[in-house]
């Protein structure tokens, strides 16, 4: 029961940083709509690692599993991911997060324009957000996550898989998989082509655009 008590202490200023990291980039984004009359965001999901996660995911670094080697060594135990609907946008909001004051980023991955070899696409931020405490402000590591529709529908699918499997993923799948990415890879920029040519007839001189009925 203590030791429950004390992980369940160690999280809570996690938890907080989620809450407040959420209500960063919803006002941010919010703002960006009022000036663009556009949202960029699909939805926002967040999650914070149970410590049973912490310690199994400790032990497999090959660290003790204690709170302290948690702290310094583990820099996702929160986690948001941001859900667009075009890759562009995801570039935007990744600019619009370097150009705050009150977080600081540490370390990004560019899984988009770099994709993993299974077909992977995500841009990866590890970012730091200090978070004021009745008696300290204690700085959170939260790891962001920021992708399109199409590239977190192929994430879900490929994580299924992958533990249905039991992380042993036939090589037929793997490579239907791979095809997969590419194809959302594709369908992402023929919609951001499409978005593009309506904002274009939108933005055209004496035209409205108008739904039919």
């Amino acid at each position: 029961m203590e030791e429950f008590k004390k992980w369940s202490s160690f999280l809570l200023p996690y938890k907080f940083a989620l809450d407040e990291l959420k209500t960063k980039i919803n006002i941010m984004v919010e703002e960006a709509k009022y000036m663009k009359d556009y949202s960029m965001i699909e939805h926002i999901k967040t999650r914070l690692k149970s410590p049973k996660s912490i310690i199994s995911k400790l032990e497999r670094k090959g660290f003790s599993p204690v709170i302290t080697e948690a702290k310094n060594h583990l820099f996702d135990i929160a986690g948001l991911r941001i859900v667009c609907s075009f890759s562009s946008d995801v570039y935007e909001i990744y600019n619009m997060l370097l150009k705050r004051k009150d977080i600081k980023v540490l370390e990004v991955k560019d899984y988009i324009r770099f994709p993993k070899p299974n077909g992977y696409q995500s841009l990866h931020m590890i970012i730091e957000i200090p978070i004021t405490l009745s008696d300290r402000v204690e700085n959170v590591y939260v790891e962001i996550q920021i992708r399109t529709l199409a590239m977190d529908f192929w994430a879900s699918l490929e994580h299924k898989i992958y533990y249905k499997y039991n992380k042993e993923i036939p090589d037929h799948l793997k490579i239907e998989l791979k095809d997969a990415a590419d194809t959302a890879k594709l369908m992402d920029e023929k919609m951001r082509t499409i978005r593009d040519e309506v904002q274009l007839l939108e933005n055209s001189k004496g035209w409205l655009l108008t739904p039919k009925n």
